[in-house]
């Protein structure tokens, strides 16, 4: 997304301080904070990073503890719930509720999200 687009959402990427791209490797959950504090579950699916809320909106436990599989699906270890680690969207209960999503760019290596709109 461009500058014009950033304007628009009213929000702007953050550096996610500890994590390079090198720490993502491909399957992967890695626990990470926005800087703002919110905790993230960073992941790599098919080459691309994705971002989500670390917590599972059924009960709150930690995505980043969870299994990411290779059709894409992120599942919470905890009641099984699962979801499309590219739109957040549920595939299976528990959840009923989406994924809270993050835009991911990698820049000079780094992490940077912004809240997905």
């Amino acid at each position: 997304m461009d500058a014009a687009g950033a304007a628009l959402t009213g929000e702007s990427f953050a550096l996610v301080p500890g994590l390079t791209g090198a720490n993502i490797v491909a399957g992967s959950l890695v626990p990470g904070k926005h800087p703002n504090g919110a905790a993230l579950c960073v992941g790599r699916h098919e080459g691309a990073l994705f971002a989500v809320k670390d917590s599972c909106p059924h009960a709150e436990f930690p995505l980043s503890d969870g299994t990411l599989y290779p059709n894409g699906e992120l599942e919470c270890c905890w009641h099984g719930a699962r979801f499309d680690c590219r739109t957040g969207t549920v595939l299976r209960g528990p959840a009923q509720d989406a994924l809270v999503r993050y835009d991911v760019e990698e820049r000079d290596g780094g992490i940077w999200v912004r809240r997905a709109r």
